[in-house]
């Protein structure tokens, strides 16, 4: 998963994107003010923007407020010292999904940030079933069958991104995007790796769920 942290103050705004990285193994691009946060929720697919409130430049209302006018749908999740009622429905109205108050908890922080990425996948639960796989979301585990799968970290996050979008086609330059901030050009070359990594571990003795559409990306289906 890809995500955009909006925050102006330097060690939270550290400490949040290392979080994340290392955490919830996602990617992260960060902005330290709303105009450079704006411009970079309008120029990538985010899976989450996570935005504080009072930002200079401008403000996270506004910034919300702008990204739904140009068709933006990221889920957003807004950080704010402020938790008047008014301040509250004034950010939902606005098209914000969700807030937290600061100071805030760091596993309240992460369980609120999946779930929102879920739900705007369609996924209300954490687990997801394609055939006999089962991937787990909350536990970041899988099995397929009653047989549980070890992988690394990012094949974990190839296979999680799939099955999000199960029997639909991933192009190869959407999962890099989502899987890297924006140095992702250069990591192109290890997709495959991943890819025939997950199929030796998902596949052994089972029917193959991974397929590769020449020209088009990957599917994961039955």
């Amino acid at each position: 998963m890809r995500i955009l942290v909006i925050e102006d103050e330097p060690r939270l705004l550290e400490n949040l994107s290392r979080a994340y990285r290392e955490g919830c193994h996602y990617a992260v691009d960060t902005a330290a003010d709303g105009r450079e946060g704006l411009y970079l929720g309008q120029s990538a697919e985010y899976d989450l923007i996570v935005l504080d409130l009072m930002l200079p430049g401008m403000g996270g209302l506004s910034i919300v407020r702008e990204l739904r006018r140009k068709g933006r749908v990221a889920p957003v999740l807004v950080l704010t010292a402020r938790d008047e009622k008014a301040v509250i429905i004034s950010l939902l109205n606005a098209g914000a999904d969700d807030y937290l108050t600061k100071p805030f908890d760091l596993g309240e922080l992460f369980a609120r940030s999946k779930a929102l990425m879920r739900r705007s996948k369609g996924h209300a639960s954490p687990i997801l079933r394609v055939g006999d796989l089962e991937v787990n979301a909350a536990e970041k585990s899988v099995k397929r069958g009653s047989r549980p799968i070890e992988l690394t970290p990012m094949e974990y996050r190839v296979l999680e991104y799939l099955a999000h979008r199960p029997r639909a086609v991933v192009s190869k330059s959407e999962l890099l995007e989502h899987l890297y901030d924006f140095n992702w050009e250069k990591f192109s070359n290890v997709l495959e790796v991943y890819i025939s990594g997950l199929r030796r571990k998902l596949d052994h003795q089972s029917a193959p769920l991974i397929h590769t559409l020449r020209g088009q990306g990957y599917i994961l289906r039955e």
